[in-house]
């Protein structure tokens, strides 16, 4: 009896791990499949059950936080976004531990961008993986922009610059923004990006002729909101009142009240000796955004 019933365990195991073996072999197999479908959803919830049973499968591991930043990326809600974020760096810096042999630069790069989106506090491990997937060739194309926007978070704005020129087109360092070929294209983001890096060095030229090529070339609202206003300050500081005031009359022109916008002006014109149009600009700053501080300040005075 003791050997019919020992026997039937053995084979009962045998049975147990063939099919437990199969059975992860085929999720092996419908993984990638699904991933090239572009199922991440399925990929993240089918590696997540999975993982409970096999939780150090370095396979599992990546696909679950490869999947987990596409998810990510992929949300409005902030509260989401970082609820993969953050199951993306669990999965993926587990995986790191599991990995043998040469690192996979591949997990290096996506860990670089998902610390970029965990925001500011994190970006000096975003500037770590990133380095990391650079240093190794790794072939991404916005590489160096996510490596450029991380070292502007830790304010370090000279390798800043080094990565967005890069990030341009090769040898982009040395060219004169305003001599591009039609051939070099890049966002109006990275413009913007590679602009504030400049204001940052206190290199004011630089910056506005990338700031006026971000204005000749986005179409995105908000941007051009975004690189006026920093043009209008560059022209302020530099003594063209004309140029600053230009700007702030633009950006009402094509987008509508703004209340930074109305401010500024506010300002020019109170430097120029004309309180009534300085307090009319405060108190329509004041009307679109109630918590302006600074225009509060200005109409109390």
């Amino acid at each position: 009896m003791i050997v019919v019933l020992t026997g039937l365990l053995i084979s009962s195991g045998i049975v147990f791990f063939i099919g437990w073996r199969n059975r992860l072999g085929n999720v092996k197999t419908e993984l990638p499949q699904l991933w090239e479908e572009g199922a991440f959803g399925k990929v993240f919830d089918l590696s997540r059950e999975r993982l409970e049973t096999q939780p150090m499968d370095y396979f599992l591991l990546t696909l679950h936080g490869f999947s987990a930043y596409q998810l990510a990326v992929a949300q409005i809600n902030s509260y989401d976004i970082q609820t993969y974020i953050n199951a993306c760096i669990w999965s993926l810096r587990k995986a790191l531990l599991c990995k043998e042999g040469p690192a996979d630069l591949r997990v290096h790069y996506v860990l670089g961008k998902a610390y970029y989106y965990k925001g500011p506090a994190y970006a000096d491990l975003a500037v770590k993986f990133l380095e990391a997937a650079r240093e190794g060739n790794y072939a991404a194309g916005d590489l160096p922009e996510y490596l450029g926007l991380a070292y502007a978070a830790i304010h370090d704005y000279r390798n800043s610059v080094a990565a967005f020129s890069l990030a341009l087109a090769p040898g982009a360092e040395n060219r004169d923004p305003e001599e591009a070929p039609q051939s070099w294209a890049p966002s109006d983001l990275l413009l913007l990006s590679i602009a504030r890096s400049y204001v940052a060095l206190e290199e004011a030229d630089t910056a506005k002729a990338y700031l006026v090529r971000c204005v000749e070339t986005s179409r995105d609202s908000n941007i051009l909101v975004a690189a006026r206003l920093l043009l209008g300050e560059i022209y302020g500081k530099s003594g063209d009142v004309s140029g600053a005031e230009a700007q702030y009359l633009a950006i009402l022109e094509e987008g509508g009240e703004n209340a930074e916008a109305h401010f500024q002006l506010g300002e020019i014109y109170a430097a120029s000796g004309d309180p009534t149009r300085a307090r009319a600009e405060w108190r329509r700053t004041v009307r679109i955004d109630p918590a302006h501080g600074p225009a509060r300040t200005r109409l109390n005075m």
